[in-house]
């Protein structure tokens, strides 16, 4: 049972996520499977290594432009592998998970992995609740109408045209992650303060040595706006189509464990390619039902999920790329339509 619209039938079943989680494990998919994800790390360092000697090789070379898209799907791809130490995936042991993360986030990617395991964990308990998902609360673009309702200004503006903002929009997004991360070391609760500032700085320091000894300062500035809109318009690009467009749940429905994860998530059909180039999260439903099960299990999980859900009337949505997107589109335009009535 495949759609690619938020507009669902009602489920015809409540329960069942006991169920599920017991076949799933009998199945074997939640064992970790640590060296699946050695092999991907070897393969993002190779690159990143690659394109650190041609910067270094060919100096002062526009030609080295042409890594900074490069730099930028590295990049996401390093956010994808944290992601997954952030769940658990990798290590089931938190202090292990948690050094990998420093290490992933902090030091490779310039983010607080503290900040974004709180706020993605969030997100995974919630999923499209505007009170407590902050993947959905209102900023730069809003996802439910009652949001827009209460823009003035610019912001109204923006809403009101937000479906086509919305890839421009996300050039910014890792520069938008950088500063949630730098803005979050100077708040009150963050575990491991000082060595996440510490790791930050590290990673600021080491990139622009890099840029200031290997490029002049307009190829430096054009490297950069380059490499952070490719990172942010991929990183956008992999996220948008998990949830966007996707329904709010009464709250019977948000009671439900099963429920609650399949009828907010839809899945990306694709094959191997997909696969690699979304990370893993074009498996949302499978995902957000189970965090800690390994990328390379999702797949193999995927048809039993699939199945275990047509058994029991409740709405599994897969659909293609551009499918998700027109849909995540069209709901950020219809979320701004009664601004532009005004």
């Amino acid at each position: 049972m495949s759609q690619s619209h938020a507009n669902l039938p009602a489920p015809t079943s409540y329960g069942g996520y006991g169920e599920l989680t017991a076949q799933i494990r009998s199945l074997g998919f939640l064992r970790h499977r640590p060296w699946s994800y050695a092999a991907t790390f070897a393969v993002v360092m190779t690159g990143l290594v690659l394109v650190v000697a041609a910067m270094v090789h060919w100096q002062h070379s526009w030609w080295l432009l042409l890594f900074a898209p490069v730099l930028g799907v590295i990049a996401t791809q390093l956010g994808f592998l944290g992601h997954d130490v952030g769940h658990l995936q990798v290590t089931r042991k938190p202090t292990q998970s948690r050094v990998l993360g420093l290490i992933d986030g902090n030091l490779m990617g310039g983010l607080s992995y503290g900040w974004w395991v709180t706020k993605h964990n969030a997100h995974h308990a919630h999923p499209n609740d505007l009170e407590s998902d902050p993947d959905v609360r209102a900023g730069a673009l809003v996802f439910d109408s009652r949001q827009a309702g209460e823009r003035r200004g610019l912001a109204a503006w923006t809403t009101r045209h937000q479906a086509a903002l919305f890839f421009p929009f996300l050039l910014g997004e890792a520069v938008n992650l950088h500063v949630a991360s730098i803005r979050r070391l100077y708040q009150p609760g963050l575990r491991l303060r000082v060595p996440e500032t510490l790791l930050i700085a590290l990673h600021f320091v080491g990139y622009v040595a890099l840029l200031v000894t290997t490029l002049t300062w307009p190829q430096a500035l054009l490297f950069v706006a380059i490499h952070k809109g490719v990172q942010g318009l991929y990183l956008g690009c992999s996220f948008a189509p998990n949830h966007k467009g996707m329904p709010m749940l009464d709250a019977e429905q948000a009671a439900d464990p099963l429920l609650r994860q399949v009828l907010t998530s839809r899945n990306i059909r694709g094959g191997p390619f997909i696969d690699v180039a979304l990370g893993g999260l074009n498996y949302q439903i499978e995902h957000h039902l189970f965090p800690s099960m390994p990328r390379a299990n999702l797949r193999h999980a995927q048809p039993v999920v699939q199945q275990f859900c047509l058994d029991r009337g409740i709405p599994y949505v897969e659909c293609s790329v551009i499918a998700s997107y027109t849909v995540a589109v069209r709901h950020l335009h219809d979320v701004g339509a009664a601004l532009r009535q005004n």
